[in-house]
Formats: structure tokens, C-alpha cells, sequence
């Protein structure tokens, strides 16, 4: 996430196939205005779904009086004692191209307890991620700077700042006419709400009205109807032989004999659909977009922190859904799919698990590739083995649906970017860390490290 180069946005667009909609496409809602001089808050957006809660607190910084320890660097800073609880923060600013070359640290108020954390890290770098320039969703005037969204559990209180490096201080200095930190820094305080029903009551409910009526080509639900029945909270586990014949019932024409007759597929895993964590599917825009193949996965680290317990990782993922829709202004979350540190597997983006829908998980490399990110940050600290085991899995699936051996390598042409030019076709491995494809510390050291292995089993689950 942290970029290692200090310009790294691309320059380019992805071409994608939409699919065809039978109902028009909707804009993600706007940024709400600027803050009222009373609240001093620019954005209190909430979910329109009653039985899904939630909130963005979106809260204007402003320049802070120095500690003479923190040297001559300008800073930017809020304290709140008076916020509505959260869970999620992270720092937007105005203009997605400019890069935040500083730190950014919070400390939160725990609710309840009253107790204060320490100052935690935020990842400053988010440029990496996100929809390739030019395109709809690029181009869009929704779209934020923004830093990593960081996991802080239920919190009432909040003390934020912002430090430009010294470097960027000292061409501030020297150039009176630039800025050391961008302009329009916000913090973002993102109220996940909480689960809506238990997943055995929502298993159990039949779809709402509004889900049943809706068209295939507008909910997300119905994306997923050639694998489950409409409304289902996961698509459960296939073993090998009922996973090859509902290969060929997806893709029998593309399928070549010897294919048909022993194919290289894994198991399909388990996965937890949308519905089963919670997106309120009215934040995202309607209708999905879709890209010709899945050639390649990427892996990520969504930086989020590991203080999280596996029975919050729905909650973490609608506060990453809320945080990339609401504050950096994506259409919809940027991943594909997701993993909590216990191996549980989660749709990410909508439009269909089983299908190739372009994801903003890879700037550059998002056409015919697919992004799963591990819900944790992995610079130091160890991914779970389950997590790792569950990558494995569900790539040995999901690539089998395209015939992609997950030892291989295999061709994706750059989109632009810190490390291949606009237009190059770059030869990567078909499991890829996000710092191949982009010069960047995700997925981290220790998870990255650990691809080999997904590899290896992943093909050991496809028969190969």
C-alpha cells in the first residue's frame, strides 16, 4: 500500500465490456457539500436500508500548533470528543492525483470504557488502488485522495494528525507556490453498523420483494443466481466431481474437449456473498462491469490492522465497502474478493463470483485479472495459514473456470503505472503480489512471502 516510488499514478484508461442493463446505470451518490460552519463537518452520510445501519463522519482538519519535538513540518490535526461511534477511519483529501507525502497517525476513545488507544499508523499510500485513469469510474468527479481506511474497533473519540515529511517542506519552502500537504484533508469516520440479522436468520429469510423484482442486471444477489438461489447468504462448498459439471454448465461452449473430459478446476470453496456481510447494495452504483477473462489474481493486504476478531470481519468489510464508495468515492469496493485471518472467503465487488468483473484493486492492472485481499496488514506480522490456505482455494476455483494453471505465468498489458509504461504487455505470475504489478509495500513482506506456497497448493487443488 505504501508506494515506494514518489509519483505513481497511471496514466491511462482499461478498456472493459459492460454488461447490458436493463435498467440504466445510477451514479454512486455525490460527496455531500461542503461543511457547515456550525458542525464544522462536510459529510454525515447514513445507510437508506434501516436493517443495515451505518454512517460516514466526514470532518474538515485544520492546521495544528506545533510541538517544538515534532520539528518545523506543518501538521494538520483534529480532536473530537463528540463524534458518533465508529469503527473504521482513514484521511480523504480533494484531488486523487496528488500523493500525501507524510505521516498520519490517530488514537481513538474506546466507547465504553473511556479508555484512549496509543497513536496507530496510517497508511498514507491508497494511490496504488483504485479504478484505472480514464475510465467511467475514474472519471467520474467522486473520486478522492485518499490514505488506507484503518480498523479501530467501537470508538466514540478521536485525535488525528496529519505531517508532511521534511523533504516536502523543503520544496515547499523553496517554492512558496506549492503545497506541502493536499488540499481538502478530511477524516473519515466510517460506523459500519451493526449485523442486520444473524446469518442463520438471513439463510432462512426469503429474498425481500425488492431484491425478487429486481433485474438480473442491477442486483447483486441475482449476479450469483446460476450458482445459488436468489438471496443466499454463501455459496457453499462443491466438492471436485460437482464442480466440474457446473464448469461445463458455465463455460461448456468455451471448453475444449480434452478440457470437458479432465479438467483442471479445484473445488469450489465456500463464500460468503454479499448479502451474507451486510452490503447495503443502495451505496454502490448499479449495474456491474465486466472484462473479457480472469488471466491473473493479485493478492492484497487491505492494511486495515489485525485487532480484529474473525466474528468482526463482516463488519470490517462493510467498513471498507462504506470507506471506498462513500469517502474515496469508488463505485463499489475495489476488490474482488476477500479473506479473514480464520480462511473465510467473501464476495467482494458485485456482479457475479463466478464471472470476470473489473475490479479497482490494481492501478494498471485491472482488465482480466481478479483482486483478493486479506483482510490485515502484513509487514511484520504473519498471515494466518488459513488465510493463506484459503487463497489457494479459492484461486484453484476461480482461475479453473478459465483454464489458468496457477503455477504459470502469463501476459497482462499495463494500464499505466509507477513500474510499466502505458501499453506494455508484462509477462507476471498468474498468482501475483500488488507490489509485481505496481511499485508498493502491499501485500506485505510476510504475506508476500507466502505466495509460493499459494502457488503450489493451488495447483495441488486444481489436479496439477
Amino acid at each position: 500500500m505504501r508506494g515506494f516510488l514518489a509519483s505513481s499514478i497511471g496514466v491511462t484508461c482499461v478498456a472493459a465490456l459492460a454488461l447490458p442493463l436493463t435498467l440504466p446505470a445510477v451514479a454512486a451518490p455525490a460527496p455531500a457539500p461542503a461543511a457547515q460552519p456550525t458542525s464544522g463537518t462536510r459529510s454525515v452520510s447514513t445507510a437508506a436500508a434501516p436493517d443495515l445501519p451505518g454512517s460516514t463522519q466526514s470532518l474538515p482538519l485544520a492546521p495544528r500548533t506545533r510541538d517544538r519535538t515534532l520539528g518545523s513540518a506543518p501538521e494538520q490535526g483534529l480532536t473530537r470528543d463528540d463524534v458518533h461511534r465508529f469503527s473504521l477511519v482513514g484521511v480523504i483529501w480533494d484531488n486523487p492525483d496528488t500523493e500525501l507525502h507524510g505521516s498520519v497517525q490517530v488514537r481513538t476513545r474506546a466507547t465504553g470504557t473511556g479508555t484512549w488507544s496509543g497513536w496507530q499508523d496510517v497508511d498514507t499510500h491508497n494511490e496504488d488502488h483504485g479504478a484505472d485513469p480514464g475510465t467511467a469510474e475514474r472519471t467520474s468527479g467522486r473520486v478522492h485522495g485518499s490514505t488506507a481506511p484503518l480498523w479501530v474497533g467501537d470508538s466514540d473519540g478521536v485525535d488525528v494528525r496529519v505531517r508532511a515529511d521534511a523533504d516536502t517542506e523543503a520544496t515547499r519552502t523553496a517554492d512558496p507556490r506549492t503545497s506541502s500537504l493536499p488540499a481538502g484533508l478530511h477524516l473519515e469516520l466510517v460506523d459500519p453498523g451493526a449485523e442486520p440479522a444473524s446469518a442463520s436468520a438471513r439463510a432462512a429469510a426469503p429474498p425481500t420483494a425488492e431484491m425478487a423484482a429486481a433485474s438480473s442486471a442491477s442486483s447483486a444477489s441475482a449476479a450469483n443466481t446460476d450458482l445459488v438461489p436468489l438471496g443466499a447468504t454463501e455459496i457453499p462448498a462443491l466438492d471436485r466431481q460437482a464442480t466440474e459439471r457446473e464448469l461445463v454448465a458455465l463455460r461448456g461452449p468455451e471448453l475444449t474437449r480434452a478440457e470437458r473430459a479432465a479438467p483442471y478446476i479445484g473445488p469450489r470453496p465456500r463464500i460468503i456473498t454479499r448479502r451474507g456481510w451486510g452490503a447495503d447494495e443502495k451505496l454502490r452504483e448499479k449495474g456491474f462491469v465486466y472484462t473479457k477473462k480472469v488471466k491473473a489474481a493479485f493478492v492484497h493486504h487491505t492494511a486495515t490492522g489485525n485487532n480484529y476478531r474473525c466474528s468482526q470481519a463482516s463488519s470490517v468489510i462493510r467498513g471498507i465497502y462504506r470507506y471506498h464508495v462513500r469517502s474515496s468515492g469508488w463505485r463499489d469496493i475495489g476488490y474482488n474478493f476477500l479473506v479473514d485471518k480464520c480462511g473465510n472467503i467473501y464476495e467482494g465487488r458485485a456482479g457475479g463470483v463466478a464471472k470476470a468483473v473489473l475490479g479497482a484493486h490494481t492501478l494498471g492492472f485491472n482488465t482480466n485479472s481478479m483482486g483478493i485481499a486479506v483482510l490485515g496488514t502484513f509487514g511484520t506480522a504473519k498471515p494466518s495459514s488459513a488465510a493463506v490456505t484459503a487463497i489457494a482455494r479459492l484461486t484453484a476455483w476461480k482461475l479453473g473456470l478459465y483454464g489458468v494453471n496457477p503455477r504459470g505465468k502469463t501476459y497482462l498489458k499495463s494500464g499505466g503505472g509507477n513500474l510499466y509504461r502505458k501499453g506494455k504487455n508484462v509477462r507476471l505470475n498468474v498468482i501475483s503480489g500488488h507490489r509485481d504489478g505496481f511499485a508498493t509495500e502491499c501485500p506485505g513482506r510476510q504475506l508476500y512471502g507466502k505466495l509460493g506456497s499459494a502457488r503450489s497448493t493451488s495447483a495441488r487443488f486444481q489436479g496439477r
